[in-house]
């Protein structure tokens, strides 16, 4: 799914609930797992999406694809920096990393659980700390964690 689809499911699912401040959705595949900085808070959550190698026709689903949050609020002003973990191909020699395919779906359940973790973390709201479940997909082959960004960045393992 598109940045902008991103964005727009973002701003959509946290209107009227962070308390007013402005808040900026940033994709950032730069940032690690359990090292934001100073200041800021992470959130990390899975969910299922689809992969297309680049190289050749193959595609595949994936119920362990990980997004890593980092957020931090100064003055009224929210950034969220955003990183999905990507999959290679199996099949395909020195096949580059792909960006998942993510349905709407559950990228509205990504946002929603990530405008909760806001809430409680950047405005000490007390608030239950479940979350919404993505919907999975049908997968009939196992979980490749060589070919994983997630695994090889030892993130993958969490739920």
């Amino acid at each position: 799914m598109a940045q902008p689809e991103w964005t727009r499911i973002f701003q959509t699912e946290a209107e009227n609930l962070l308390h007013g401040d402005s808040w900026d959705l940033q994709f950032d595949s730069a940032i690690t797992a359990d090292h934001p900085e100073q200041g800021w808070q992470q959130y990390i959550r899975n969910t299922s999406a689809r992969f297309e190698c680049t190289n050749c026709p193959r595609g595949w689903p994936s119920n362990r694809v990980m997004v890593v949050f980092h957020m931090c609020l100064m003055d009224g002003k929210g950034i969220v920096k955003v990183r999905r973990f990507r999959q290679k191909c199996k099949n395909c020699i020195a096949a580059p990393m792909v960006d998942p395919s993510i349905a709407s779906e559950n990228i509205t359940i990504l946002m929603r659980n990530l405008v909760k973790k806001i809430r409680i973390k950047c405005y000490n709201e007390k608030l239950d700390q479940g979350h919404y479940n993505h919907q999975k997909i049908d997968v009939k082959s196992p979980h490749e964690p060589d070919h994983c960004e997630g695994c090889m960045s030892g993130v993958c393992t969490r739920d």
